[in-house]
């Protein structure tokens, strides 16, 4: 795992202060563990991990005035220079408008301001301390230094609506650790902190702009063009190219046997028209296409597919993918799993900064990454900002626009062969256009507090249900009404906060939900994570998610909208020659996966639930999730929710049997686990 951390002292020369480029408090020393120190004292910056050389840039002014990016960033060190000179009065957007996918902090004088980005992949936390304000990239090495204890109340809230900012607010898994909205930065004036927000955000008084369609698709290519040449762009440096002699086998064998990826550029390759278009792309951009056989330019590009023997049902998409790695430019690796690569199957893995979903399908993941690149493209994320949240219905219906919710309505009607649909879904999205926010968490809490989670079956459904502003998680079933009770009172406490300043419904569903998978992502790199392979995931870059923003509502709405978007971005890049059936959704595929993970992993997740660690906290029932995993191998109920119980109580275990610490320093600091978390974990281990 990679991070920065700072520190901003209430004042040059506090207490807070160790000797140079690190913390001093309560007679402990402390710098962060594999750290290399980015700038000292008296606002010391740290970048923490197996950062590559050209991944950490400082350009300085002078010894107050600097700029450090961390990550893929396209600027050259002369237009950081001028950002770092246009940040002197102030100004924060334009820090964020560079290519790639980065972090930048910059110090004027004793300010300090450090941009989060707009997706939520990399994210920005902080936490009083010694009178100052530390910060990081990671939430768990704050909560070393704090010694913080769990957030029962956070994590009641991840599993009943994690779709829903007014429950999570900005809070983390750990008390006193707190990480800023997407699309803001922190700003730090001697310790002092402030959230700035960077980009502007709809409001229900303002109706959504009507951009030309033709242009805002322009603009997407573009964006992803520059995404994607970026990262071709950038030096590669690669440690251990061989990682040492084994008898018979060359440096490649040696590389794949010690789980090690292939230097040079690699992409997933699928039928779905997300990975393919970054494939594609990064396979015709001039540059450094790859480096598979040595380390030239001209070389094929490493296409990487999944084919899921353990559940089929994928031959037509690998059979495309198969037409696609025609291309001369490309070289195909199918990758073949079977029940040991399922969901759930692989419970072991490394402790990841915050729980997700992803940490049940890190093993499967990882199969197919061994297989990667150093360097390997994911079209990861772009569901999420191509596609149209239902509750965009509801803007449509605000603008008056409602001759565009007629092929989306339809399409939803041909799948579910009634008459009927057209009636509901309008009168649902006409709901929703004349509810207020605060009723719509009101509405939420209520159903909470009721445990009213049934909600209709199918793609009709799932629209139906996702017209509101808020709605319960799939794990909100198996809560106890405490916990239940609890997310309730707190999404009543932030409907009397809130104001009249909220987004339109579509568009705020959007961000959430983008900022909850952005969120899951990271925790899916970090569980998931091969030595020496960098995921680049261009689809969450700030860029593309602006010139994602820009497309019209009704472009969105329309059934095939996302492939027929990147159809169009590689039709304007040359690329035409596409085989039939590309883009095809393939859900049920997963869906299958899950209940078959269940099915073959029943014992081990029956064992884990023996004594759940959230029972002990009081946020399920052991014995009911127990019968509900019974159920799901013998066959029936559902799996929706189980991901998210078996996730967090993964996590729980992971983290409290963790030793070590994030910090070096005197003896006092390197203690097993933070205290806070000790003291818990000794009152789970007594029942109290």
């Amino acid at each position: 795992m990679r991070w920065l951390v700072g520190w901003s002292s209430a004042a040059a020369g506090a207490a807070g202060l160790g000797s140079a480029g690190s913390l001093g408090y309560d007679g402990e020393t402390l710098h962060p563990v594999g750290s290399q120190l980015l700038w000292g004292d008296p606002d010391p910056l740290w970048a923490v991990g197996d950062w590559r050389p050209d991944e950490v840039r400082v350009v300085k002014a002078d010894e107050q005035n600097r700029i450090a990016v961390l990550g893929i960033c396209g600027a050259s060190d002369e237009e950081l220079r001028r950002g770092l000179f246009t940040a002197r009065g102030g100004a924060l957007r334009h820090l964020t408008n560079w290519p790639g996918s980065y972090t930048a902090v910059v110090q004027v004088g004793r300010r300090v301001t450090v941009c989060g980005d707009l997706a939520g992949a990399r994210p920005v936390f902080h936490t009083p301390w010694a009178g100052g304000t530390a910060y990081a990239t990671a939430a768990l090495p704050l909560a070393d230094l704090i010694e913080a204890n769990l957030d029962f109340g956070h994590l009641a809230a991840l599993l009943a609506a994690p779709d829903v900012p007014a429950a999570l607010r900005d809070t983390t898994p750990y008390e006193g650790v707190r990480r800023i909205p997407p699309g803001h930065a922190l700003v730090l004036r001697a310790g002092a902190r402030e959230i700035a927000g960077y980009d502007p955000v709809s409001s229900l008084a303002v109706s959504a702009p009507s951009a030309d369609p033709d242009r805002a698709v322009d603009a997407v290519r573009d964006a992803l063009v520059e995404a994607v040449r970026t990262r071709l762009a950038a030096p590669r440096h690669v440690p251990d190219l061989d990682p040492g002699p084994v008898p018979g086998m060359g440096p490649a064998e040696r590389r794949a046997r010690r789980g090690m990826p292939v230097p040079g550029i690699g992409a997933d390759l699928s039928g779905g028209p997300a990975s393919a278009t970054l494939a594609l792309l990064a396979a015709g951009l001039p540059g450094r296409p790859g480096t598979l056989l040595g380390h030239g330019t001209g070389e094929r590009l490493l296409a990487v597919t999944f084919n899921d023997l353990a559940v089929g049902g994928r031959e037509a998409e690998v059979e495309r993918a198969g037409a696609l790695a025609a291309d001369p430019r490309l070289h195909h690796v199918v990758v073949t799993g079977g029940e040991e690569a399922l969901p759930y199957a692989d419970l072991d893995g490394p402790l990841t900064d915050e729980p997700g979903p992803s940490l049940i399908t890190a093993g499967r993941h990882r199969a197919r990454l061994a297989a990667g690149s150093a360097d390997h493209f994911t079209g990861h994320g772009a569901r999420q900002v191509l596609d149209a949240h239902p509750a965009r219905l509801a803007d449509l219906l605000m603008d008056r626009r409602r001759r565009h919710l007629v092929r989306p309505v339809a399409a939803l009607a041909r799948a579910d062969g009634s008459v009927l649909v057209p009636g509901r879904v309008y009168g649902a999205a006409r709901r929703l256009a004349r509810t207020p926010y605060r009723a719509g968490l009101e509405e939420l809490a209520e159903r909470l507090m009721r445990r009213r989670f049934e909600e209709p079956k199918g793609a009709v459904g799932a629209s139906l249900a996702a017209l509101a502003w808020a709605a319960p998680g799939p794990a909100a079933r198996w809560l106890t009404g405490e916990a239940l009770a609890e997310v309730s009172v707190l999404l009543g406490v932030e409907g009397d906060r809130s104001g009249t300043g909220v987004q339109r419904p579509g568009d705020h569903r959007a961000r959430a939900a983008l900022a909850r998978y952005a969120a899951d992502l990271r925790v899916l790199e970090q569980s998931a994570e091969v030595r020496s392979q960098r995921l680049h995931a261009p689809f969450l870059d700030n860029q593309v998610v602006r010139a994602c923003r820009e497309l019209p509502e009704a472009l969105r709405v329309r059934p095939g909208a996302r492939a027929e978007i990147l159809r169009t971005v590689l039709e304007g890049t040359g690329i035409t020659d596409l085989p039939p059936g590309w883009g095809t959704p393939s859900h049920a595929s997963s869906a299958a996966a899950a209940r078959a993970g269940l099915r073959l992993s029943a014992e081990p997740l029956l064992d884990l639930f023996s004594r759940p660690l959230l029972a002990d906290a009081g946020l399920v029932d052991g014995g009911v999730v127990r019968e509900a995993l019974r159920a799901v191998a013998s066959g029936g109920s559902t799996v929706d929710g189980l991901a998210d119980l078996v996730s967090l109580e993964l996590w729980l275990h992971r983290l409290l049997s963790r030793r070590g610490t994030c910090w070096t320093g005197t003896p006092a600091r390197a203690r097993a686990v933070p205290a806070g978390i000790q003291r818990r974990r000794d009152a789970l281990a007594s029942g109290a």
